[in-house]
């Protein structure tokens, strides 16, 4: 019977200790899920915290004061005399910086990181662009002095120093649609490896009043920290047209618009790595304060193409594509007389699909035809839209 006993209690140790050992197993996953839980328990809480917080008011500094205080323009209007908190080192306080503003005591919780408007940024910005002037066909004249007013000052202004002239702040290409206006701006930004920034006029024109001249603002700096850069305003005539006394709101918006444009050319350096290249089809709109000198100084006329420089563009364009035996690119030129640079372009695109719906892979005299007469054929036929009739 002893020995009965003994067996038992040693059976009854044994399943002591293994259930100790479970209870100690189970405390220890339990002390783990209280711990992930407390964990949750924080993020949420803070989470609620920052729902239920109010929203900060955005404002610039325009002057900080030397009582711990300082001058803001509010994002909601007015401008305020607000406390900087302790915790904002005052002495990276300056004029211009954006900074957030305690909503319940209008005091500085917080200095915001400067940036740029969205409108900025979709605005077309190559880096280095890849055309080069050879890309750009019948057009010498005008390269060259492209060269004299933009090129040469972004590489070597030390010349103009020695000289003790200023090259022109700006310049202003005109002349009709389809001309290589906008291919020059980008062979000169690719040929000095300057940041080209392409802006169509018309997105300077906004909503409410005074956006549109922060635009303008905005742009030149962006261009100022992208040095050396290209500023290329296309179709400027949009928000430079010659200014009338009476007018609607939207028209004087505009003209502020264009005041800032003149206000940013006055203050530029010609020296700098900035330039200023804009576009137009139609100069004899343009406000004379904007073609005076000392703002747009330099005027070059982007014609269409002569006989030899249709020559060389249609080469440009047909330099990667096979060509039959038979193509003769002079025929060609001279059976486009009048045609653009972008007509010829266009001319080229299209004897390419004539060769692949016939199934070949080298280009015919014979498709360069068919296709001259698709695209001019049709721009010298009256386009009757909904009974209007256009002339192109």
């Amino acid at each position: 019977m002893a020995a009965i006993d003994n067996s038992r209690d040693s059976m009854d140790y044994d399943s002591l200790l293994e259930y100790i050992k479970y209870l100690e197993q189970r405390l220890r996953e339990l002390e783990a899920e209280r711990t992930t839980l407390k964990s949750e328990l924080r993020y949420y809480k803070s989470e609620v915290e920052k729902l239920l917080a109010p929203p900060l008011i955005e404002a610039v500094v325009l002057e900080v004061l030397g009582d711990g205080r300082a001058i803001v323009k509010s994002s909601t209007g007015p401008n305020l005399i607000v406390t900087i908190s302790n915790k904002i080192d005052q002495s990276k306080l300056r004029p211009g910086m954006n900074v957030a503003l305690n909503q319940r005591g209008s005091t500085i919780v917080e200095i915001l990181p400067q940036r740029e408007d969205p409108h900025v940024h979709s605005m077309e910005v190559i880096e280095r662009p890849k055309v080069r002037y050879s890309d750009v066909g019948g057009l010498d004249q005008q390269i060259r002095e492209l060269r004299e007013a933009v090129e040469l000052p972004l590489k070597n202004p030390e010349l103009f120093r020695k000289i003790g002239i200023e090259p022109p702040k700006g310049v202003l290409l005109y002349g009709p649609p389809g001309c290589g206006k906008t291919l020059l701006a980008k062979a000169v930004a690719g040929e000095t490896n300057a940041t080209f920034i392409r802006v169509v006029a018309s997105e300077f024109v906004q909503k409410f009043i005074g956006e549109g001249a922060r635009l303008v603002r905005e742009v030149f700096e962006y261009a100022k920290k992208k040095a050396p850069s290209i500023i290329f305003i296309d179709e400027i005539d949009a928000i430079a047209a010659k200014r009338l006394d009476i007018g609607t709101s939207g028209e004087r918006e505009v003209q502020r618009t264009l005041m800032q444009l003149l206000a940013e050319l006055d203050g530029f350096d010609p020296l700098g790595d900035v330039k200023i290249i804009a576009a137009t089809n139609r100069i004899d709109i343009l406000d004379p304060a904007l073609l005076r000198p000392g703002r747009f100084d330099r005027l070059i006329y982007v014609p269409p193409p002569d006989y030899s420089g249709r020559v060389e563009i249609f080469k440009i364009h047909t330099r990667k594509m096979p060509l039959a035996d038979d193509v003769d690119l002079e025929r060609l030129a001279r059976m486009t007389e009048g045609a653009t640079g972008a007509d010829i372009k266009v001319i080229c695109v299209e004897a390419g699909y004539n060769a692949i719906r016939k199934g070949r892979d080298v280009v015919a005299m014979k498709d360069f035809l068919d296709a001259i007469e698709k695209v001019l054929k049709k721009r010298r036929k009256d386009i009757v839209d909904k009974g209007v009739t256009l002339q192109i």
